[in-house]
């Protein structure tokens, strides 16, 4: 009797949890928000507008690279932070067919430039004569190339999924075509 009553208890309690239950049906036309939509709403805009936007804030011209690196994008946007002081520029380049073609320019002036020193992989020269260290850190998932040129910080981020296709040298073509007119 005993193991009568377990099982309908079991049962009842089954039936209560299936009848309680809600569920959550996909429809097919449910799809992810295009970046379109979902990166002006995170305050995204074109980088022309955003780089114009630092600029004014910050009283000066930004010299940004000349060249993108050779992997196929689909949207290019900017936005222009501004917290407690600090200001930054992000430039991000996304393929909404291949998540992995993910770029980013972060530029952000030296005084708050973020510290990568503990995981520098490699040290390059750039035509001008500066440093530029080489990230490849996985808990990441970017390999970076950081350095700095007239009083800013530039982060250059590329996904690792596409890192051999953009290894260092393509990212020291890009940071070397700043303000450098045969990089065309």
């Amino acid at each position: 009797m005993n193991k009568r009553m377990l099982i309908g208890l079991l049962l009842s309690v089954g039936c209560m949890y299936i009848a309680t239950t809600d569920y959550v049906y996909a429809n097919e036309s449910d799809s992810p928000q295009p970046l379109e939509e979902f990166l002006p709403a995170i305050g995204y805009k074109t980088v022309e507008a955003a780089l114009k936007e630092f600029e004014q804030n910050n009283k000066t011209e930004l010299k940004l690279p000349l060249r993108v690196p050779p992997i196929s994008f689909t949207h290019r946007f900017g936005r222009y932070n501004q917290m407690d002081g600090h200001t930054n520029l992000e430039i991000v380049m996304m393929n909404d067919q291949l998540p992995q073609n993910h770029f980013k320019i972060d530029i952000r002036p030296v005084q708050d430039k973020m510290p990568f020193e503990e995981y520098v992989r490699d040290v390059f020269l750039l035509k001008n004569g500066r440093a530029a260290a080489y990230i490849e850190n996985p808990r990441i998932g970017f390999h970076l190339l950081v350095f700095e040129r007239d009083h800013w910080q530039y982060v250059f981020s590329i996904d690792s999924d596409v890192a051999d296709q953009v290894p260092v040298d393509v990212l020291l073509d890009l940071a070397n075509s700043i303000n450098d007119p045969k990089s065309n």
